[in-house]
């Protein structure tokens, strides 16, 4: 059985989100959403490597490259790292997944950091996604069995500051992904787990600003991360891009007063991996073959996306076939505040934007954060603009337990 073999309607529906990438209905084929000219949406495997994982960042709009670092700085930017105050933290996350579809999935996220000395600092962190239980069915809707699919990442991190402002970071991680368990189908293809590795380089810049009798901080970042390997989950020719992703942004913080402080922060993303291209269509609507049964991409509206990893994260800026502008409508925009009093009590909300014709995403945050001495909570909420969406009500909880250095 391969993973396209899966037909109950929970099944469907974990493909659907969980290959499509979450991005919004745009994904209910991945096969033709790049036959529409108006709605080309960039799908790939293992996306919740870019889920945001913890209540603070997913309450503040998923902006995280260029905040104040904390525990949960590896999944964001792993140049923030080398600024942490503490000498050690733990952070553990967790949401429920699409709580209003389903009852049983959901996102765990664990990390943990060390500083080494004054600049450097390691982290180790480990995200299990777990998609609930399924029916899987072969392609004539015979059941195979029930399955467990999850997703599960391990990582390491390693930061140093290269100045008084600057930091670099950088982060490996292995991932394996199980869809449907060693089930085959009648027709003797046999799946199997998806194994992959991936690495992230992040830089952090912040400086201590003045403006009037107020002081504060500015801070800039920029991360690639996932750089790695296709994943394939039956065979070497059926191959999936996993989720390279671009990040770069800027936050200002100021001190009202002695008590009182303000965050912005602003995020740009950008998916490292090919534009869907226009194939060719037969007369009665069915995609177009050569001899060797590959699909025909129309003339002049892009390029073969099944290039290597170099070629298809450097090419993904230049191949979209409506040119510079759908490249420019493939990034998302986060925005996000965070007011806290001192430092013990936390406000936060932001917005998230995608371009409609790249999945359209589009949703409100909002979060609460508390610290007691030595441990943190945070909660988050999401609140998308278009109703009955998936990601409605989306729940985020984060437990935190740092050491400081004095």
């Amino acid at each position: 059985m391969n993973k396209k073999d899966v037909r109950s309607w929970k099944s469907i529906f974990l493909i659907v989100f969980t290959i499509g990438g979450f991005s919004s209905y745009a994904q209910n084929s991945v096969i033709i959403s790049g036959q529409d000219p108006n709605r080309r949406v960039i799908t790939t495997a293992v996306p919740f490597l870019n889920f945001a994982p913890d209540s603070r960042h997913s309450g503040m709009g998923d902006v995280g490259v260029a905040t104040s670092p904390d525990a949960n700085s590896a999944h964001w930017n792993s140049g923030k790292l080398a600024f942490i105050k503490d000498d050690l933290g733990f952070s553990l996350s967790y949401s429920p997944w699409l709580g209003r579809l389903v009852n049983d999935m959901s996102l765990s996220y664990l990390t943990g950091f060390k500083k080494i000395d004054e600049n450097s600092a390691f982290s180790f962190d480990l995200r299990y996604f777990n998609m609930g239980d399924i029916q899987l069915t072969d392609q004539f809707g015979n059941p195979l069995g029930e399955f467990n699919p999850r997703d599960i990442a391990i990582g390491g991190t390693y930061s140093r500051k290269l100045s008084q402002n600057l930091g670099l970071g950088i982060s490996a991680r292995f991932i394996h992904s199980n869809l449907s368990g060693n089930i085959s189908s009648a027709g003797g293809s046999e799946a199997r787990a998806g194994v992959s590795v991936g690495a992230d380089i992040g830089l952090y810049y912040q400086k201590p600003i003045f403006i009037g009798t107020r002081d504060g901080s500015w801070s800039w970042g920029m991360a690639i991360t996932n750089i790695g390997p296709k994943i394939t989950y039956n065979s070497a020719e059926d191959l999936d891009y996993i989720p390279t992703n671009f990040r770069i942004g800027t936050a200002y913080s100021i001190n009202l007063n002695e008590l009182n402080s303000l965050t912005f922060a602003l995020d740009f993303n950008k998916l490292m991996v090919p534009t869907p291209p226009l194939y060719k269509t037969n007369e009665d609507g069915t995609l177009a073959t050569d001899e060797n049964g590959n699909l025909i991409i129309e003339p002049g509206n892009g390029k073969d996306p099944n290039r290597p990893l170099i070629s298809g994260m450097f090419g993904s800026y230049s191949d979209a076939p409506d040119g510079f502008a759908e490249e420019l409508r493939e990034f998302t925009i986060s925005f996000g505040v965070e007011y806290q009093y001192a430092e013990k009590f936390a406000f936060r909300t932001g917005y998230f934007y995608e371009n409609p014709s790249k999945g359209g995403r589009r949703y409100f945050t909002m979060g609460l954060g508390f610290d007691l001495k030595k441990v943190g909570f945070d909660f988050s909420y999401l609140v998308p603009q278009v109703q009955n969406h998936p990601l409605a009500e989306t729940l985020r909880f984060s437990l935190l337990y740092t050491i400081n250095s004095n």
